[in-house]
């Protein structure tokens, strides 16, 4: 049985979720606990997954209170040293665990690995574009443009979380991205190149199919890593670049749109991060 607490948020997705929980008891190396948190489900979740009782620990919010918050249920409840998540719309490769526990293991120091993924949309298998090829080690800057970790290949150690904090509740979307970004800065995220991942898209309940608007969440992001004062100078520069740049295009897009107030603050914000100049609390509200 290793070590591991497996974290599954699921939000009426009561099919689905059978079939990642089921990827997560077929593994070839046991996890300590299996952590699935029931986000307000109102579809029969709670019923689907009660031919797992006494294999599964199910935690329930009695209003959905998002991704972010679920995630957090779960880390928060779990005791073992390492932290897998699995999306309750993906489902794991039997030998998923076993490879990223063997990683550790070989290496004491590192905190936190993903695994190569197979992408589905619709039942057929599809290739990734390359601007979403995984790199690893130091991964920071070529994060900052897209999220480059996903949520259901990666693995950390508890102790990093304690470290860098759980997952950003105030964002509804793009909170992974706000994380990996928290991490990367201080640590490498490394690549263990074999797929251990099914994921599924098309589905129009996924937070990935929101499209431009994400950007919104990903500008909030940025603004507070910058804020918080901990990226070298180098970081910060990049942090600033891609800050600058995605607010000036949001921007943009609200004045086309009538949106002149918010605009405005959007473009101002740009230009204070693109000259290096403090990011007030001000403009910032706007984005909340």
């Amino acid at each position: 049985m290793t070590e591991v607490s497996v974290v599954i948020p699921t939000y009426n997705r009561a099919a689905q979720v059978v079939r990642a929980v089921s990827s997560v008891l077929e593994q070839t190396e046991e996890a300590r606990e299996v952590l699935v948190v029931d986000d307000g489900s109102t579809d029969g979740t709670v019923q689907a997954l009660e031919g797992f009782q006494g294999r599964i620990r199910l935690l329930r919010h009695r209003r959905n209170r998002g991704v972010s918050a679920a995630r957090n249920t779960g880390i928060r409840a779990g005791m073992a040293p390492l932290v897998a998540f699995l999306d309750s719309d993906d489902h794991w490769l039997p030998r998923k665990l076993e490879t990223q526990v063997r990683f550790f293991r070989e290496h004491p120091g590192a905190v936190a690995c993903q695994t190569q993924e197979i992408w589905m949309r619709r039942g057929r298998r599809v290739n990734p574009a390359r601007r979403h090829l995984k790199p690893s080690g130091e991964i920071f800057e070529p994060s900052l443009k897209r999220c480059l970790v996903s949520p259901s290949a990666v693995m950390l150690r508890r102790s990093l979380l304690d470290e860098v904090g759980l997952f950003d509740e105030s964002l509804p979307v793009c909170e992974d991205y706000d994380l990996w970004l928290r991490i990367a800065c201080c640590h490498p995220i490394h690549l263990i190149d074999e797929p251990h991942l099914v994921r599924e898209g098309g589905h129009q309940d996924q937070l990935s199919a929101r499209g431009p608007g994400m950007d919104r969440y990903r500008i909030q992001s940025l603004a507070g890593l910058i804020q918080r004062g901990i990226l070298t100078r180098e970081q910060d520069r990049a942090a600033r670049r891609e800050l600058g740049h995605k607010s000036r295009i949001y921007g943009q897009g609200c004045l086309k749109r009538g949106r002149t107030e918010e605009g405005r603050l959007f473009l101002d914000l740009g230009d204070r991060a693109s000259a290096g100049l403090p990011l007030h609390s001000a403009p910032l509200a706007g984005l909340s």
